[in-house]
């Protein structure tokens, strides 16, 4: 939850470096809001599985229209961290390889010690989120 709280901190911060960790703590945790909010909308607005209409899905797309710019900019950022520049993040719409190439970019392990972009967010006293302070 931390993890998730240091990019909502960080809305549109494309500055900077961030962990692996950082990526898919908010990644796995933007899953499980996505699953309940889509059964809640399931269970307020109806979602018969025998009609060809799909259910309503309001709270997720809210939800998903909320927090595409912390997304953009935590990719960033991760992109950041492994020496690459933010502008790979469209490398997603090369049709087929796209999307397995930004998941390569996403599990590479990150430059060690500074690079152009920042310091290291591993080192010591950066890596663990301050949620009640200042990120």
């Amino acid at each position: 939850m931390k993890w998730y709280l240091k990019v909502l901190k960080q809305y549109a911060d494309f500055n900077g470096r961030a962990r692996r960790k950082e990526y898919w703590m908010y990644a796995l945790f933007t899953f499980i809001v996505f699953f309940a909010t889509a059964s809640l909308d399931i269970l307020l607005f109806g979602g018969d599985l025998e009609s060809d209409e799909p259910p309503m899905l309001i709270f997720t797309c809210i939800y998903l229209l909320g927090t595409i710019i912390p997304n953009l900019a935590l990719s960033v950022r991760r992109l950041h961290d492994s020496g690459q520049s933010g502008w790979m993040f469209f490398v997603k719409i090369i049709p087929f390889i796209g999307g397995i190439w930004f998941f390569i970019l996403m599990v590479t392990n990150g430059q060690t010690g500074s690079n152009k972009y920042g310091p290291d967010p591993k080192v010591e006293g950066t890596s663990a989120p301050d949620i009640e302070g200042t990120v």
